[in-house]
């Protein structure tokens, strides 16, 4: 394993280019399962995710061919309907693949996903949907096993206990777009990774209407074609970056970032009192303060405060005077990065679903364990606040969502490098 060493107290400048975003690049990937010609995709990140899914095409029969942010995917002829637990076991997002080959080749075996440790997240409303359109289910010895000798368009709400889901959203839109029919989903996720898959599917074809909003309406079509797309930016990277220029009191451009799909990751900085100026939608310029406020914060759906913001603003939240709630709507168990936080000198209590934050002067630097994906970026812009030297250790989860990040950040003033674990 790797560990990234953090020599703190570095004020960020410059400018930072933001890649394409992971949670949407994941799913178009899969969606080139749909299609009968070659897709070429642009824009899309460097990351252990990617490699993941790009594995899994690769062992179902396609050709695959990477070459910088764009890769060539060629699924013309491929017959593979199984993916493994080997590798749908290390990231959840692999299990979008269902929908797709159900659609193709009526019929699938795709494992019970995996990802990173921040609580249950039951595949429930993917298997519903699904089941709405005709697919017989059956779980075999941890797989989902989905046959159906004919997909039909219906009617699905897709509402769950903490409100729409990304994943399922996608899972469902994708095999619909081969179904016989019109298929309307309600409480449909409106994140912009899902209105980026909708986009591409379009283009290959597929005739969707509504993606943006709860109520999504699919006519299917016969078959897909190929398709040239690139990805939009990765606005969690976008907000991360925000986030690492306020904590250090620095001054960044965030090139490549989209602002309208930042809004309430904004609205939180500036309401703690971060110089925020938005540049032709497409540039974000941001300057910390010496003296931040705190804020309420709590995560919803989007176009609500994102769950993957969460561990990100409760870093700077530690290190603004006063008291701060921060409440966790998305995924109650998703505070992993508490007591690592607290090693470094942070004063962060849970009562149920949210975490009562009491700002002070300054962190200081300690080992501490990455749990998962952003409670890593938490936990190194911590440690780029942080008085001393800071080790984060277990930093793949980084490497599956923020692309050469410690490169990034060293052009920015920090000074962090990588180093193996004892």
């Amino acid at each position: 394993m790797e560990k990234l060493v953090i020599e703190g107290g570095r004020p960020l400048r410059g400018t930072v280019q933001v890649s394409g975003a992971k949670n949407a690049a994941l799913p178009i990937l899969a969606a080139t399962l749909l299609t009968d010609g070659t897709c070429e995709l642009h824009n899309v990140p460097a990351l252990r995710d990617v490699a993941t899914m790009i594995r899994i095409l690769r062992a179902l029969g396609v050709r695959v061919q990477q070459s910088n942010s764009t890769v060539s995917v060629d699924p013309r002829g491929y017959a593979g309907v199984e993916a493994s637990y080997k590798l749908v076991s290390t990231m959840r997002a692999s299990f979008c693949v269902l929908g797709p080959l159900l659609a193709k080749h009526r019929k699938a075996r795709v494992s019970l996903p995996g990802g990173c440790v921040i609580g249950p997240r039951p595949v429930d409303l993917h298997l519903k949907g699904l089941r709405a359109l005709g697919a017989s289910i059956t779980i075999e010895s941890g797989y989902v096993v989905a046959e159906a000798k004919e997909l039909r368009g219906a009617h699905v709400f897709l509402g769950g206990a903490y409100g729409s889901s990304v994943l399922a959203t996608a899972n469902v839109m994708m095999a619909a777009t081969l179904a016989r029919g019109t298929t309307v989903i309600e409480n449909a996720a409106c994140e912009p990774e899902v209105s980026d898959l909708a986009d591409c599917l379009i283009a290959m074809g597929a005739k969707i209407h509504g993606h943006g909003t709860p109520r999504l309406e699919i006519l299917g079509v016969r078959e897909l074609a190929g398709v040239t797309h690139s990805v939009i930016p990765d606005r969690i990277e976008a907000g991360t970056y925000l986030a690492a220029a306020a904590m250090t009191r620095g001054a960044l451009t965030v090139v490549g970032a989209r602002a309208e799909h930042l809004g309430a990751v904004v609205d939180k900085l500036r309401e703690a009192g971060v110089d925020i100026t938005v540049v032709n939608g497409s540039q974000i310029r941001v300057r910390g303060r010496r003296a931040l406020r705190p804020v309420g914060v709590t995560t919803l759906p989007y176009p609500g405060f994102p769950t993957d913001m969460q561990a990100q603003m409760m870093a700077l939240m530690c290190v603004t005077k006063g008291i701060s709630v921060i409440t966790e709507k998305i995924y109650p168990d998703r505070f992993m990065h508490v007591a690592e936080l607290n090693r470094m000198g942070a004063q962060v209590m849970l009562e149920g679903a949210s975490a009562i934050v009491k700002g002070v002067q300054t962190l200081s630097s300690a080992p501490v364990m990455a749990s998962d994906l952003r409670a890593s970026a938490a936990l190194v812009l911590a440690g780029l606040a942080a008085h001393g030297t800071t080790e984060v250790s277990r930093v793949y989860h980084l490497d599956r969502g923020y692309e050469h990040l410690e490169e990034k950040l060293v052009t920015l003033g920090a000074s962090i490098r990588r180093e193996k674990e004892d």
